[in-house]
């Protein structure tokens, strides 16, 4: 895919070659001939095929990780890296192909059903040895992607390749099973608790991502420094009553990532913290209904979390294969709990 032929109908757009590294450079402000999507690729265009351990990535954005994205790419054998988005530039590129060893970084942006059915867009990103989905607009990547040949070019890395795959802000959203599309806006956490049925609260159920360990979780992002975690407490609310499902909750602040290894272990890199909701079939909402005030109190017990302090190297464990708190360490467990529309919580000792 990644042929001489290819690199040399795009000299007239741009073209520069290090003779130190033997690396082609190309950029481009529109898309690329023959390679619908793609605003630039940075390293050897022949495509190669590395032996990869899965993994996924769920970033909180704000500043990138620099070492969980060394994590993503010590698990794709230094292949071909593609960045995937629906807005912005390709500033992953050079970023991502400075932090190590490489073949290439690729970025699409697949921002039309068009582009996403597009069977080279697909082959691009099935071919790639790592996936990382840029931040955003969530709503686009649903509106676009969902239902397409990228779709199931991402689910075949993430279930039949086994590629490692990471997401930061609005790409870190949709990697849970549950995901908050924020379509119509984005919702405030006192929004939410106020009234769980506010028309902003849209959550969907496993039509999207079908990542490994994550097919009853719903994530969220930006955690601490959006103050995000009683509307995260309403999706998981909301996710009851309409499925009856008791499903968990994964949520990274800036700058922290939650890496979960092929086997659903994961570890906190990053600066800030991380937490793992675990909800309970028999603490069901007290309220969760239209135009009043969310009550999940059950005793001050409604919600299990486990808090992790992320260092630059990683620390802690948790098991999000399973959810077993005896697997946890390194951090925290808190109850949480709803009065009236109110987020109310205490460390268990």
């Amino acid at each position: 895919m990644r042929s001489t032929a290819i690199l040399l109908g795009l000299i007239a757009l741009s073209f520069t070659t290090s003779a130190q590294n033997k690396t082609d450079t190309i950029k481009a402000d529109k898309y690329i001939p023959h390679r619908p999507a793609s605003i630039g690729i940075i390293g050897d265009t022949a495509d190669v095929n590395t032996p990869v351990k899965g993994g996924i990535a769920m970033i909180g954005g704000g500043k990138d990780v620099d070492n969980a994205f060394k994590w993503m790419i010590n698990r794709s054998g230094g292949g071909d890296v593609v960045v995937i988005r629906a807005s912005g530039t390709d500033a992953y590129d050079p970023y991502i192909f400075g932090l190590d060893k490489v073949n290439s970084v690729e970025t699409l942006k697949i921002d039309s059903r068009e582009l996403a059915n597009n069977d080279t867009v697909a082959n691009i990103i099935r071919n790639a040895e790592m996936l990382f989905i840029a931040g955003g607009d969530q709503s686009n990547y649903m509106k676009y992607w969902r239902g397409t040949k990228t779709l199931y070019a991402i689910n075949y890395l993430l279930n039949v390749k086994h590629a490692p795959i990471g997401g930061t802000s609005a790409g870190c959203a949709i990697l849970g099973g549950f995901y908050y599309s924020g379509e119509d806006g984005s919702i405030t956490a006192d929004e939410a608790l106020n009234d769980p049925y506010n028309p902003l609260v849209k959550v969907y159920n496993n039509d999207f991502l079908q990542a490994p360990y994550l097919k009853n979780v719903i994530t969220d992002q930006h955690y601490l420094t959006r103050n995000r975690q009683g509307r995260h407490v309403t999706f998981l609310s909301r996710i009851i009553k309409n499925w009856n499902i008791y499903s968990n909750g994964i949520a990274a602040d800036e700058r922290t990532a939650v890496c979960m290894d092929e086997n659903g272990q994961a570890t906190i890199i990053g600066t800030s913290k991380a937490y793992f909701l675990l909800t309970d079939a028999k603490k069901s909402p007290e309220t969760c209904e239209p135009g009043k005030p969310l009550t999940w109190n059950r005793k001050n017990q409604a919600v299990q979390v486990y808090e992790i302090q992320a260092t630059p190297e990683g620390s802690g464990s948790f098991d999000i294969a399973h959810f077993k708190q005896g697997k946890a360490a390194g951090g925290k467990w808190y109850w949480w709990w709803v009065d009236n529309g109110k987020l109310n919580q205490r460390e268990i000792k």
